[in-house]
């Protein structure tokens, strides 16, 4: 299960679900639309299924009322998806959740070990601060840097990759497990959850398949135009989405069952973009406007 968030950028005529929100692509405050997206990967990365995706109202929904955050959402939409499946007598392994630094949240990590005994994986943040084992106290950045003599281990799944395992106490989480990650050409990074048994190298692995909801809103945002909406209406608008989320699923479903996996995303998004301008120069040409 894997959860992030994307502000949609909306050009032309703005409708009320139009605010101002915090975008990680622009790095700035942008105007658009901002929703929550649940992706659920099965398997090894064979498929990946868009399970439910929600868009945050900027403005309150009555007098005095906010509306949910993006910690709310993905509360929601996880109880939500799993008491749908559960009125379909499908039975389902507890959810082992991956999710970046916005939802480092101690309640919603909580929430899924209690209610759902599974795990949130999510990255920390520079500034948390942890007491390790033998009792020293360091911050989040401190992870960062080689100024430690922390326990590498060398990854077997990824060359010249390291990671190294901790186990510490949080004021804010309690007893958490950290690991440490180091990419070549990469920047230092460390994830946190509540203290686990769970081998590090399988949690890495479930961190691993968290590139795919970057393709997918990639695929979403540009492939399928998502931003390039001139509706002027809320429920225009929601029709519009639900389209696009439709056909990403389609287009995934293509590349990792029909393909076997054997033609990447990148491959069809590139060869659609290729056949699409083909047939618009072919209209062009048609209309005598090339």
């Amino acid at each position: 299960w894997v959860f992030d968030d994307s502000v949609f950028r909306k050009y032309g005529d703005q409708c009320e679900l139009v605010g101002q929100w915090w975008s990680g692509q622009h790095k700035r405050v942008v105007d658009g639309i901002d929703g929550v997206l649940l992706l659920v990967v099965i398997g090894e990365g064979k498929l990946i299924v868009p399970i439910d995706f929600e868009v945050r109202r900027p403005n309150p929904k009555g007098p005095g009322r906010r509306c949910r955050t993006k910690l709310e959402w993905a509360q929601v939409m996880l109880d939500e998806t799993r008491a749908a499946f559960g009125r379909r007598s499908l039975s389902l392994p507890t959810p082992q959740v991956v999710a970046d630094s916005w939802f480092s949240d101690s309640k919603l990590m909580a929430h899924v070990a209690d209610t759902h005994q599974g795990t949130l994986l999510v990255q920390g943040k520079a500034h948390y601060t942890y007491y390790l084992a033998d009792g020293r106290r360091v911050y989040g950045r401190d992870f960062l840097h080689d100024d430690q003599p922390w326990p590498w281990r060398q990854s077997l799944d990824a060359r010249g990759c390291r990671y190294a395992r901790l186990r510490a106490k949080s004021p804010t989480y309690g007893e958490v497990t950290l690991i440490l990650v180091d990419k070549p050409g990469e920047k230092r990074f460390y994830l946190l959850c509540f203290a686990t048994s769970i081998p590090a190298t399988r949690l890495l692995r479930w961190w691993g398949r968290r590139h795919w909801i970057e393709q997918t809103f990639r695929t979403l945002k540009h492939l399928l135009a998502t931003e390039a909406c001139q509706v002027r209406s809320e429920q225009a608008y929601y029709g519009h989405l639900v389209l696009r989320l439709m056909a990403c699923f389609v287009l995934f479903y293509t590349s990792r069952v029909i393909y076997k996996g054997k033609v990447t995303m990148d491959e069809i998004v590139f060869n659609l973009k290729h056949h699409w301008s083909s047939v618009n120069c072919e209209a062009l040409d048609l209309y005598g406007l090339s």
